[in-house]
């Protein structure tokens, strides 16, 4: 679906993309990666909208920097800014974006009501679109982006500004347009539950770098049988009933533990060892799994970056 070979790009001396390689196979994925990781840049990438500095890409089979306008005849884009003329009703704009993709004036119309009864607009296609509110706006604009039929879909950050209802639907249309439409969607965004919740895969950059590229079931498997332990009290207590127990302790931070032992009784162990020592237990938690890991390393890394 998507390759890309030592791709870099830069503006000045910021680094948007840092020699990125990966081969991008069909269906769902979830491009993520905190504010600035370089997510939109890639994307725009993609579609011809920028050049590269170095390293190749094609999207279906086409460069994207000398068969662009074949790319882009074949994908949708669902852009994160509002993107419609004043004046235009619902059903004008989606058909409008039609007829710039090169459909006949009828065949646009038609293929416009088809959609926005797809994501669920109805006798409201008929108002300006300015009058929308986000979430309507939204489906505007994934409609604009489907009119055309394409194979591949954009979507960047398609569930900004909604409330947790919008944001369901939403993502629930996303899905839906993998499994059951057969279209591949990239959903690029820097919430790691909205990727969880519509993507069978997950390509995710930090700082313009590649951080991973793997199956959500992959990603999601606990990195060992760790528990994390947050409690209050004597920490060197804690650890040595634990050892009693059969248990190995890390102190992480005032506070906190990461405890390994018998996947099947380390929570009982911990519980106990906590009563014999007389520290009070405030949370216990699973280790996290990979996705997550590698996910709160690259907010943590942007943070920094940013100070």
């Amino acid at each position: 679906m998507i390759q890309l070979d030592s791709v870099s790009k830069r503006y000045g001396r910021l680094v948007a993309l840092d020699d990125i390689s990966v081969e991008v196979r069909p269906g769902a994925v979830g491009l993520l990666g905190p504010n600035g990781a370089g997510k939109s840049t890639l994307i725009k990438l993609l579609l011809g909208l920028v050049r590269l500095n170095g390293g190749s890409a094609s999207v279906l089979g086409y460069d994207v920097q000398r068969q662009s306008i074949q790319v882009r005849q074949l994908v949708g884009y669902m852009p994160e800014d509002d993107c419609y003329f004043a004046g235009l009703k619902a059903v004008e704009s989606v058909a409008y974006a039609g007829r710039l993709a090169g459909m006949p004036a009828i065949a646009a119309l038609r293929r416009a009501h088809e959609v926005l009864d797809y994501v669920r607009i109805g006798e409201e296609r008929y108002r300006e679109v300015q009058t929308f509110s986000t979430g309507m706006k939204q489906k505007v604009k994934l409609a604009q982006a489907l009119i055309h039929s394409p194979k591949l879909v954009f979507l960047d950050e398609p569930t900004s500004g909604l409330d947790p209802q919008g944001r369901m639907k939403m993502l629930a249309l996303v899905r839906n347009l993998a499994v059951e439409k057969g279209v591949s969607v990239v959903v690029s965004t820097h919430i790691l539950s909205d990727v969880e919740r519509c993507c069978d895969a997950v390509l995710m950059l930090g700082r313009g770098r590649l951080l991973a590229y793997d199956t959500l079931d992959n990603l999601r498997r606990p990195l060992d049988e760790s528990y994390h332990v947050r409690f209050e009290g004597q920490a060197a207590a804690l650890v040595s009933a634990l050892a009693d127990e059969g248990c190995q302790a890390e102190e992480l931070a005032p506070g906190e533990l990461r405890v390994r032992g018998p996947s099947d009784a380390v929570s009982g162990r911990v519980f106990r060892s906590a009563a014999r020592s007389g520290v009070a237990v405030r949370q216990l938690l699973p280790s996290r799994n990979s996705l997550e890991e590698i996910f709160l390393k690259a907010i943590s890394e942007n943070q920094h970056a940013d100070l």
